[in-house]
């Protein structure tokens, strides 16, 4: 019966700090993710607003093959005026 009190005196003293040791750094670790999560979240958000204009690439890109088609047609024309002076 001795001997149970003493083992359990030791696992008290012995192994509960080393326990709480432990518990203490992982609550640390959890702790520490947080803000790692916040700055993720900001880069997303920041990323997400970057791409909100992808859908003006068509539009622009219309324009853009509509400005050489009249460019294209304005350096014909250059060539008539030319040729005829």
């Amino acid at each position: 019966m001795v001997l149970y009190w003493i083992g359990s005196l030791v696992a008290l003293f012995v192994l509960f700090p080393v326990v709480v040791y432990l518990l203490r750094g992982v609550l640390q670790a959890a702790e520490s993710i947080a803000p790692s999560v916040d700055r993720i979240a900001a880069a997303a958000a920041a990323g997400s607003q970057d791409l909100d204009a992808v859908p003006l690439l068509l539009t622009t890109q219309e324009q853009v093959i509509r400005t050489v088609e009249t460019v294209a047609d304005y350096g014909g024309s250059l060539d008539v005026i030319v040729d005829d002076a």
